[in-house]
């Protein structure tokens, strides 16, 4: 299965695509981490005629565990190998990147930056608590979708 023909369904309408650079482990710990968010998920073979926006994920920021300002900087980090048109999914635990990253990408917006950023989800989940002590869990998770624009 090609990496460029998985797309995901939003609730949303958004529809999310993989690089084809993203890795196989990156791929599989994004669905998951998206299925989180709810609705149903279609991953399929065929690319879908679709209308709505579609966003391709570049990279993975898996900032769960960290703190502040380490989701930030690892964000601002990986955003150096995405192009304008192209997206970063950022998944952190810490309550105060919602701030950080909301703020860093209307700063992007306001400063006239060349590719100005664009916030494509910014959206909470909550999990049960597990009983199984041998898996990191969190509680509260923030995903990011970060989308570069074209300035023109």
């Amino acid at each position: 299965m090609s990496a460029d023909s998985q797309p995901i369904t939003r609730p949303a309408s958004d529809v999310i695509y993989f690089a084809a650079d993203l890795s196989a482990t990156e791929q599989q710990q994004s669905c998951e981490l998206l299925r989180l968010l709810g609705g149903a998920v279609l991953i399929s073979d065929t690319p879908l005629d679709m209308t709505p926006p579609r966003l391709t994920i570049k990279k993975l920021v898996d900032g769960r565990g960290l703190a502040c300002p380490m989701p930030l900087l690892k964000t601002k980090v990986a955003l150096r190998e995405v192009a304008a048109g192209e997206s970063l999914y950022v998944v952190a635990t810490d309550p105060n990147s919602q701030a950080d990253i909301a703020a860093f990408c209307r700063q992007s917006q306001q400063t006239g930056s060349a590719a100005p950023l664009s916030l494509s989800v910014h959206e909470v989940t909550h999990q049960p608590a597990n009983d199984d002590k041998s898996v990191a869990h969190f509680d509260t998770i923030y995903h990011f979708i970060i989308t570069k624009t074209d300035s023109n």
